[in-house]
């Protein structure tokens, strides 16, 4: 009965600072592209006096950012289903982008 407990005790101590070295690799790399990115990215500031602007405005910068994190997947993935979800991705944020911009008012 101990040694059941102490092992069970060791497995949850080994878990918890290590995990998958696979989910791990792929958690630091998401969140230096993420931290890229939004470095990279500027952002409009919207009049206060136009909330639609305001919102619009985000709603670029956040789908800029997500292309960003898609075209920097596909450069980097080897696997094809990977791809093929990075070029799908890629393909969907440039058209809300196109949506959005076309809605702005010209300035």
């Amino acid at each position: 009965m101990r040694r059941a407990l102490a092992l069970a005790l060791f497995g949850l101590a080994a878990c918890e600072g290590g995990g998958d070295p696979v989910e791990s690799a792929l958690r630091e790399a998401a969140a230096a592209n993420h931290a890229a990115v939004t470095k990279a990215t500027p952002v409009d500031a919207a009049p206060a006096s136009d909330p639609d602007a305001a919102v619009v405005t985000r709603l670029l910068a956040a789908e800029t950012q997500a292309l960003a994190a898609a075209e920097a997947a596909l450069a980097r993935a080897n696997d094809h289903e990977v791809r093929r979800l990075a070029e799908a991705s890629r393909e969907a944020h440039r058209a809300r982008i196109a949506d959005l911009e076309a809605w702005r008012p010209t300035e």
